[in-house]
């Protein structure tokens, strides 16, 4: 699959292509596609379900990774970097299995259909960034696959917020909606309105001991999104190592696009950087209301350092 990245600049959406190695013995069935068959059985009242094998020997599976978050987090620019490894294999769009009850009420094999094709060997990879926030996601993934390996992508939390209105901004923008200043919602009688939905969403330690509540932490690998923005390639080692992937993917995969001011990728001498929507600049914020919403965060953000064992550059703004 042709790799894209971070970045803010055009991206060209390739349609999902099956796999064209030399073709396995479809016969033969693999210890994946075993796992898969009874993970279906665990969770359905029929057994009759269809795999989906192609001739060629790959298959559509459950996701043995699953990319939980967090909205505006960096997930698309994780998943586009990570499927330069030639062992990935990830969906196009973002499923919403779990937290939509239309979605999730089709059932596994309707989740199957979605997944890409993919070789025994490849590791299936989804991302829906709502799961981190949704409530009852942990219970239904975990009752799915206990053994998930999960990937949660976090940026400053007051960031965070700021690029969540953005989107919502432009998206009304297009439709040509009109659409409340930030202000209008950060601020609620004269204090800070805490109970905005993208305040909400960046109280992260909340929604992570939601999590652990099914999985231990060492399924649960964070990856530092202001990070990856500044250099991504050592973020991207630590998931594979975390995936237990051959290291394949090299710092010359990214390169930094000094027009546009961020790292894209290069894959087999293809240059490309992620779609215009992505690394727009942020509505202008008042000095006093920002210096605000950062000292809001700083309690919960010590709560998340210590649930999690480690601690992250977010800038916290504590009044003297």
């Amino acid at each position: 699959m042709a790799a894209f990245l971070l970045g803010a600049v055009l991206l060209i959406v390739q349609p999902q292509i099956v796999p064209s190695r030399p073709a396995i013995n479809s016969n033969a069935e693999t210890s994946s596609q075993s796992v898969q068959r009874e993970l279906l059985k665990k969770t359905s009242q029929k057994n009759d379900f269809k795999e989906n094998i192609h001739s060629n020997g790959s298959c559509q599976q459950l996701p043995q990774t699953i990319i939980i978050g967090v909205r505006k987090g960096g997930t698309r620019a994780l998943l586009e970097m990570l499927s330069l490894h030639p062992d990935i294999a990830a969906a196009e769009s973002e499923v919403h299995f779990f937290d939509w009850e239309d979605h999730y009420r089709n059932g596994l094999q309707w989740y199957i259909n979605q997944m890409p094709f993919s070789y025994p060997h490849q590791i299936t990879v989804e991302k829906t960034p709502a799961y981190f926030t949704s409530p009852k996601v942990p219970e239904r993934v975990y009752n799915m696959n206990q053994s998930m390996r999960l990937l949660l992508i976090l940026r400053d939390p007051s960031e965070r917020v700021l690029s969540d209105y953005t989107q919502v901004f432009y998206n009304h923008m297009q439709k040509h909606k009109p659409y409340p200043s930030i202000e209008q919602f950060l601020i609620k009688d004269g204090e800070l309105n805490v109970d905005y939905k993208a305040i909400n969403r960046s109280l992260y330690y909340i929604h992570m001991q939601n999590w652990l509540k099914y999985f231990p932490l060492d399924h649960i690998h964070i990856v530092d999104g202001d990070k990856l923005i500044k250099d991504p390639f050592p973020e991207i080692e630590k998931v594979e190592r975390f995936l237990k992937l051959s290291p394949q993917i090299n710092a010359s995969n990214f390169y930094f696009n000094k027009t546009k001011g961020f790292y894209c990728l290069r894959d087999s001498g293809r240059e490309r950087c992620l779609h215009e929507s992505k690394g727009r600049a942020h509505p202008q914020v008042d000095t006093r209301l920002l210096e605000k919403l950062q000292e809001y965060f700083h309690e919960p953000n010590k709560k998340f350092f210590e649930l999690v064992g480690r601690t992250f550059d977010w800038h916290t703004f504590v009044a003297s």
